[in-house]
């Protein structure tokens, strides 16, 4: 069974760990998930939380003022718990979620069709600069709303990514569209509020997107080529090598900065760093990165150890207990009792949050 654990900002709820206090030690998240069901994908916007499990589900925690946790039930809704969001109508079938993404006060998800494909995409919650893209009149709703007429017949999403108020998607043919708040030019030209899905002009081959807060980054990790579209004037760029120089594992974005996992281990960042938001150096080498609005949580693993190392605004706890900008030691297989082996099975970032899913060992 995996366990997943949560540190940071939690003054509406969001860490679902029961309570609504700020936390810089490990809390065990309440959800209700059977033993063979596993976590896939946790995106929090400024006040909820979204876990994905390898059955389709989403479940919640936090604020659902805003409508990003859909549909409140009559009964068992908690603020401070993981429940399952409401997606369909009684008499409907359930949908089957394959991705989620948060803005700040808005979610979005991608939906299996009738045949299996991911081709449904639903957002719900609040956005007053088109991020919920259903067009000018939508920018509040609680039930989650189908985009209409998207993607092309025939055609799957593949990817999807958001920041504060932009989304952005990519289709399994290589295109990406993205809506809500373009006036940095995050969302290509001309800039604007974008109030429904449109296409962004590139040239790279089936890409991957990051979204940071006034810039996107689409890129090819294989291929080390890329785009970065928006503001930049925290000089991200420094954090990619030149294009086509180079292939990396991963890369993230946080508000302000770009890390990018590179195929050694090492990580390359740039930004915004007025509160140690780019990667110290004498790190060990890492798997996994996640990389929230202003700070990042990273896995290193040696042999049978694992260790995970975060560093940035740690203020409300989701750096843990210690005052430096770090890294700081947050959790540790070096911790555990020698009859207990656990593995990491992912981690995840969001705005002063941080959470670790660890399962047993066999």
């Amino acid at each position: 069974m995996t366990q997943i654990y949560a540190y940071g900002s939690n003054g509406n709820g969001q860490l679902g760990v029961g309570h609504q206090l700020d936390v810089s030690t490990p809390k065990n998240v309440l959800i209700d998930i059977t033993d063979n069901i596993q976590p896939i994908a946790i995106r929090a916007g400024g006040n909820h939380t979204l876990i994905l499990t390898s059955d389709g589900q989403l479940y919640s925690s936090g604020d659902p003022s805003k409508g990003a946790r859909g549909l409140t039930p009559a009964e068992g809704f908690s603020h401070n718990k993981f429940t399952p969001v409401i997606l369909s109508a009684p008499d409907e079938l359930p949908l089957q979620v394959t991705l989620c993404a948060a803005t700040w006060e808005a979610s979005i998800i991608v939906a299996k069709d009738a045949e299996g494909r991911s081709t449904k995409l639903y957002t719900f919650g609040t956005g007053e600069k088109g991020e919920l893209g259903q067009g000018h009149l939508i920018f509040r709703s609680a039930k989650a709303g189908l985009i209409r007429n998207f993607p092309p017949a025939g055609i799957e999403i593949v990817g999807l990514s958001a920041c504060m108020n932009h989304v952005v998607v990519v289709l399994d043919n290589g295109e990406v569209f993205g809506w809500g708040n373009g006036r940095k030019g995050q969302l290509g030209e001309p800039t604007g509020i974008i109030y429904e899905p449109r296409k962004i002009a590139h040239d790279l081959i089936h890409p991957s997107v990051t979204c940071g807060k006034d810039f996107t980054l689409v890129s090819v990790p294989a291929t080390g080529d890329y785009k970065l579209l928006g503001s930049d004037r925290h000089d991200i760029k420094k954090a990619l090598p030149p294009p086509k120089s180079s292939r990396w594992n991963d890369a993230q974005a946080g508000w302000g900065s770009v890390t990018v996992l590179k195929e050694d281990g090492n990580l390359n960042s740039a930004g915004r760093n007025d509160h140690g938001q780019l990667a110290p150096a004498n790190l060990p080498k890492i798997l996994r990165i996640a990389v929230g609005s202003e700070h990042t949580i990273a896995l290193s693993e040696e042999a049978d150890s694992w260790e995970v190392l975060a560093w940035g605004w740690g203020e409300h706890g989701n750096c843990g207990p210690f005052k430096g900008n770090g890294p700081n030691i947050i959790a540790s297989s070096k911790n555990m009792p020698d009859d207990i082996k656990l593995n990491v099975s992912l981690i995840a970032c969001g705005c002063a949050t941080s959470f670790i899913c660890v399962q047993r060992r066999s």
